[in-house]
């Protein structure tokens, strides 16, 4: 029998919580027998949200807390001062075993702070990345780190491109996967300073594919499948590449909706145009998984919809099942000893 995954569920983390956190749970529940979700948040709620729905009661848990960190908040202070808030209970499930993920939609720098302190790192790990899929014209690559550790040295970097390719193989089941770090050029001579302290030490890394230095522009064809930058780059690429699909979807509504004519082609089109626009959203790859941890972290988008936490709680059960903590061990430190480093907070 298939050892269940136990997910750890900040109920009340996100736009829409906890309708919607509730509803994910509910449709991973009923789509994968071999998931667990303990769902943290106000105890009360929680039944009453539970109680619409019909799911296997056994896999299900609520779990109580009676404080909630909302997003404007200090997440140092957060994190120290409210001990009862659903993420920081969440994640001690994770730390102390009971669970072996962690989902959230909820405060971003809390989750980062958090995972780094609370659920802390596997032993040899300089910091922990933030990693999502993004979609291109081959598939996905992924971007890491997109918003975790701005600032960073070079052997962090090279960090990131191991794990990156650990979790690329692993996961999405590209073999040997492209490696390139964000550059302003092509040229190894390029770059500000950290870039050209991280070029020949990716190029000299065994074990990774390195391809060399990719340009922004060639992020979407697919040229690599995992992108490599220091967070403060990752973000402003991430959020151009949600903002810019989000443009190009309007105008291209905009435009099929502006004649009788064009509202008839957009019939004939439209069911390869949505097969397109599936192929280009971010929300069936699930969230951006933390990597490095002792245990799984997951930060989902704050507008996630039921659907998406279903998706995030599922990634969650291909990351225990492909054991790729083990993996990012073996990879990185082939002949040390397992453990974890942490700071409480």
């Amino acid at each position: 029998m298939q050892e269940k995954t136990i997910v750890a569920l900040d109920a009340m983390g996100g736009d829409y919580a906890p309708v919607e956190i509730v509803k994910g749970a509910v449709l991973a529940v009923n789509d994968s027998e071999d998931v667990m979700v303990k769902l943290v948040g106000i105890e009360e709620t929680l039944k009453q949200e539970l109680a619409k729905y019909e799911y296997p009661k056994d896999r299900i848990e609520v779990i109580g807390a009676t404080e909630v960190i909302a997003t404007e908040e200090p997440p140092v202070h957060a994190i120290r001062t409210k001990k009862d808030a659903s993420l920081v209970v969440a994640m001690k499930l994770v730390k102390n075993g009971e669970a072996d993920a962690f989902v959230t939609a909820g405060s971003t720098g809390a989750t980062l702070v958090g995972g780094q302190t609370i659920v802390g790192r596997i032993k040899g790990i300089k910091r922990s990345p933030l990693a999502p899929l993004i979609p291109t014209a081959k598939g996905v690559s992924l971007l890491i780190d997109c918003g975790a550790n701005v600032d960073i040295g070079p052997a962090q970097l090279v960090q990131f491109a191991q794990i990156g390719s650990v979790y690329m193989e692993n996961i999405v089941g590209v073999k040997n996967p492209r490696v390139a770090i964000v550059n302003i050029g092509a040229e190894e001579e390029k770059g500000n300073a950290l870039v050209k302290e991280t070029f020949p030490l990716l190029k000299a890394c065994p074990g990774i594919n390195f391809i060399g230095s990719i340009e922004a522009r060639e992020i979407p064809s697919g040229y690599a499948d995992v992108i490599v930058c220091e967070a403060f780059v990752g973000n402003v690429i991430l959020k151009l590449y949600e903002g810019l699909g989000a443009t190009l979807i309007g105008k291209i509504k905009e435009g099929l909706m502006s004649s009788l004519r064009s509202k008839i082609g957009a019939l004939l089109i439209k069911p390869a145009l949505k097969e397109v626009m599936k192929t280009f959203s971010t929300d069936s790859h699930g969230g951006a998984p933390m990597l490095g941890l002792t245990g799984l972290v997951v930060k989902s988008h704050g507008n996630s919809t039921g659907k998406i936490i279903r998706n995030c709680i599922l990634q969650c059960e291909d990351f225990k099942k492909q054991k790729i903590n083990d993996k990012i061990k073996e990879k990185l430190f082939p002949e040390a000893e397992t453990g974890e480093e942490s700071r409480q907070v």
